[in-house]
């Protein structure tokens, strides 16, 4: 008897392991993204990682985010504009630069340069501004 059960325990062995080379996880939480969103409803990664847990996958929530991501269903980051209104960055457009120590857009180097030609050079600019720092403070 006990050649059977390690036979029957070795042969269901090989059939998980089988089972869990053959699955693609990331083309499952595709298949139940889509599958919410069909049925019109947001795809999570909490009700996707609930949907595949039924099935028997277990996946990260960090992994069904970045295919939710890669996928286009993850909103994208807002930032707001000089009138306080939320604007969606798109690829297509041009991004803003960003550094911890300036958060400094392409909008806003196009319409710095605009000033500078307007008050007629760098070094009135910069003495303009200088004076301005001074007012305020």
């Amino acid at each position: 008897m006990t050649d059977k059960t390690d036979a029957k325990a070795a042969a269901t062995k090989a059939t998980k392991l089988k089972t869990a080379k053959e699955v693609n996880k990331s083309e499952e939480i595709r298949k139940a993204a889509a599958g919410l969103k069909a049925k019109g409803e947001k795809p999570r990664p909490v009700t996707i990682i609930a949907m595949l847990g039924k099935q028997g996958l277990e996946v990260s929530s960090p992994q069904v985010s970045m295919v939710l991501k890669r996928m286009g269903f993850r909103r994208r980051r807002r930032r707001k504009t000089a009138t306080g209104k939320a604007v969606v960055t798109t690829a297509g457009r041009a991004k803003a630069v960003r550094t911890k120590a300036n958060k400094v857009s392409v909008e806003d180097l196009v319409a710095a340069q605009k000033a500078v030609s307007r008050l007629g050079g760098l070094d009135r600019a910069l003495a303009a501004i200088e004076a301005l720092r001074q007012f305020d403070s």
